[in-house]
């Protein structure tokens, strides 16, 4: 995998950016979550005024942003290691306006919940989301436990503070329902993968959605230090450009883009 080091903001745009998410940030509780903002250039391809108008929305999102923390505390999840880009999600899903977004694992919900709010501010689009919960087996999460299981007497999104009919959430195994979708949906336009992390399921989710991806289609997967090479495979065939978020095991691809079909020729030659 090639780092993101292709498309450099500069100093003056990170410093921008730092600016119009620091309170966003501050309210989600998670230092993780500052935007790297060359990594969503380069899967977006928007322009950084684009970009930088996409990131003032989220000042209007302070208060979810400080009831999913609330949340979060709540169920004794103070630190918990929830998805570390939820701004980036909401920015590619603004920015692209993805028709039908998909999405394996849920726990907690912050990335639905920033794609959620996406789609919502879009007035149009679908999330689909596929969780298969862990529970947690008693009052507190034990030391042996996953950060991810969800605490007791709730369910898969329970620090997402507001339901939206835009969201299509199926419990089960994404090993059955990710191929389910893949026969119901007309297409993809974003693809996340953060459930079962390892080689062969990532490999399934990819395969089955493959057909229904959009030109021009962004995927994303998590913690994929653990999955092999099963993420560059993919981009491999699909001949996409794989761009890691900073240090983290946080990537993405972009299919290309459908060209435009050339004129027929009349008379004369076609223009090169």
């Amino acid at each position: 995998m090639t780092p993101d080091d292709r498309v450099d903001p500069g100093p003056s745009t990170t410093e921008r950016v730092r600016a119009r998410t620091a309170r966003a940030r501050r309210a989600l509780g998670d230092p993780r979550a500052a935007v790297n903002v060359r990594w969503l250039r380069a899967l977006s391809g928007a322009s950084v005024e684009a970009i930088l108008a996409v990131l003032d929305e989220l000042e209007s999102l302070v208060p979810v942003e400080e009831e999913i923390h609330r949340r979060h505390v709540a169920g004794g999840r103070a630190n918990y290691a929830h998805f570390s880009a939820p701004f980036e999600l909401y920015a590619f899903v603004r920015l692209l306006r993805p028709e039908h977004v998909v999405e394996t694992g849920v726990s907690s919900g912050v990335s639905s919940a920033h794609m959620l709010l996406a789609l919502d501010r879009n007035k149009a689009g679908t999330l689909h989301s596929v969780d298969l919960p862990t529970r947690q087996r008693g009052g507190a999460l034990g030391p042996d436990e996953s950060p991810v299981a969800i605490p007791p007497g709730l369910a898969s999104g329970w620090a997402v503070p507001f339901r939206s009919p835009r969201w299509d959430l199926r419990i089960g195994d994404s090993a059955v329902e990710v191929p389910k979708l893949a026969a119901e949906l007309p297409s993809v336009g974003l693809f996340l993968h953060d459930d079962l992390h390892t080689p062969e399921r990532l490999a399934l989710e990819l395969a089955a959605l493959r057909p229904k991806f959009t030109p021009g289609a962004l995927v994303l997967a998590d913690n994929t230090s653990w999955t092999g090479s099963a993420f560059s495979d993919f981009a491999r065939t699909v001949r996409a450009h794989v761009y890691r978020r900073g240090t983290s095991d946080l990537v993405g691809c972009r299919l290309a883009r459908r060209r435009a079909a050339r004129p027929a020729a009349s008379g004369g030659p076609t223009p090169e």
